[in-house]
């Protein structure tokens, strides 16, 4: 090989090393379990007192959910979820039905809804990758503008819809069919 080649091809197997640890740390990743301050915080949302059935079943387990941290893959309450495995247990548990494993999927079983038809339960879609279009976030609202997902820094916490970063990703909401 040309002496003049060496060099370069070192320099072109670390950027590439590089490259490939820089994607691991980039990529989903659990949220540790700190102490006390490191820990998503759960905040406090009130059940609406009107809700009642499977709405309001939906709404509690979803809620109990809060302060799980975030785990690629995951399906389990207090262990680690993501957001598509939070949605996928909660409605096994409460209705028995058996939601897709990814939030795309889940997207294209769920019936479309409007916004003024939203009601606590249905799901609520986003484009959070790097394609605009692909959804790739769920979440179960709790209300009209409230909802509860996994994200992948703070684990299982509630948002609202009025967050500019929702506001800007937000693709659809979906109501379950069987509902």
């Amino acid at each position: 090989m040309n002496s003049y080649r060496k060099p370069i091809l070192n320099r072109l197997m670390v950027v590439s090393l590089m490259a490939i640890v820089g994607l691991g740390l980039t990529g989903c990743h659990s949220s540790r379990r700190g102490k006390g301050s490191d820990r998503p915080k759960v905040e406090t949302v009130k059940v609406d007192p009107h809700l009642h059935g499977k709405e309001r079943k939906l709404v509690e387990e979803a809620l109990s959910w809060q302060g799980t941290p975030y785990r690629y893959g995951g399906t389990d309450k207090g262990k680690g979820a993501d957001c598509s495995g939070v949605v996928l247990s909660v409605y096994d548990k409460v209705t028995g039905i058996k939601l897709p494993r990814n939030s795309a999927k889940q997207a294209e079983y769920c019936k479309k809804i409007k916004a003024k038809k939203v009601k606590a339960g249905d799901l609520v879609f986003f484009a959070t990758g790097r394609d605009p279009n692909t959804i790739s976030h769920v979440g179960i609202m709790i209300d009209e503008r409230q909802f509860v997902h996994a994200s992948t820094k703070k684990g299982v916490i509630v948002s609202d819809m009025d967050t500019p970063y929702y506001q800007r990703t937000f693709k659809m909401y979906g109501r379950v069919p069987e509902l």
